[in-house]
């Protein structure tokens, strides 16, 4: 029997997949996130009880209790000091717009790397406070969490994030997104193609735009994962050439790629990223946006009246 209170949906679009209307008739909406999170990690230098464990060239790593990693440090520290710069030239040599998922904390450590961000004219999302598990915190930690991750994000940037990436969310963290009220849209969902609405606050639509975790270079860090830059551009090709293709049948899609600058930004694994850029610019109708552009998109042409 159906349950009308079942929290999950497992329906979506189904077989009555809007068609997006991308501009210019794009075929496809292929969208790059740069994740910057090195300096908002787990360090017991910020009164964290253990080292950073996850996402770095050490697979299968374990946090140390009341310790510092100074390897993982200097994983993390080649992302901010090298792998951000090699990302930055990549995508401004290209003019491609660029969605940056910015840890607060890590974000006003280095303030030259924010002003680059500006400088090119990427969307600087928030991806919270800290880059840390907020399943493990008390709802009104994460509330003061976020409220803190605008203010900074503010402070550094003049402006509120419209867009929001928790990446570690907990049960609450949806909810207290759309508390805040300056968020248009949220990524912490990995469950389609396309932006949905969502129930928000006094009944109003609230978006998510979906994210992803396997065409992303997290999988350079993962078991079972990229072993290298071959597999990275021959997977991103292949999600691409299998959009492209739905695109041009009438059912256009979007594409996200996830980026990390200790990750993609080592000159082995940059030189696939370069690759596929190459491939995606060589097709016509390709529409490469920011994460606030299809927000933007979906809000004027796929608004509901109510979810």
């Amino acid at each position: 029997m159906h349950n009308n209170s079942y929290p999950r949906d497992l329906v979506g679009y189904g077989r009555n997949v809007p068609d997006p209307k991308w501009p210019g008739d794009s075929r496809i909406a292929v969208q790059f996130v740069v994740n910057y999170e090195e300096g908002g990690e787990s360090s017991i230098l910020d009164s964290d009880p253990a080292s950073e464990c996850l996402l770095s060239e050490i697979v299968g790593a374990q946090p140390w209790p009341a310790q510092r990693n100074l390897n993982i440090e200097s994983i993390y520290e080649y992302g901010s000091r090298a792998g951000f710069w090699r990302l930055w030239r990549m995508f401004t040599a290209r003019q491609m717009p660029v969605t940056v998922y910015g840890v607060t904390l890590a974000m006003a450590r280095n303030p030259e790397a924010v002003a680059a961000m500006q400088e090119a004219g990427w969307e600087i999302a928030s991806h919270g406070y800290r880059w840390l598990e907020y399943k493990d915190f008390s709802e009104e930690e994460e509330r003061k969490h976020i409220l803190e991750a605008v203010r900074l994000h503010k402070e550094l940037t003049g402006s509120h994030p419209l867009g929001m990436y928790q990446g570690k969310p907990s049960g609450n963290t949806l909810k207290l997104v759309m508390e805040e009220g300056g968020f248009l849209y949220s990524s912490d969902s990995y469950a389609d193609d396309l932006p949905y609405w969502v129930k928000g606050p006094d009944a109003k639509p609230f978006l998510i735009i979906p994210y992803t975790l396997e065409a992303n270079d997290m999988r350079f860090a993962t078991p079972q994962g990229f072993n290298s830059g071959d597999q990275f551009f021959t997977y991103l090709k292949d999600t691409f050439d299998v959009l492209y293709e739905e695109g041009k049948a009438g059912s256009p899609k979007m594409m996200s790629v996830g980026l990390h600058c200790r990750l993609v930004g080592r000159p082995g694994r940059a030189a696939a990223l370069a690759r596929f850029l190459d491939y995606v610019a060589s097709h016509e109708k390709v529409w490469i946006p920011k994460r606030i552009e299809i927000a933007e998109h979906w809000y004027k042409h796929h608004k509901p009246d109510a979810v």
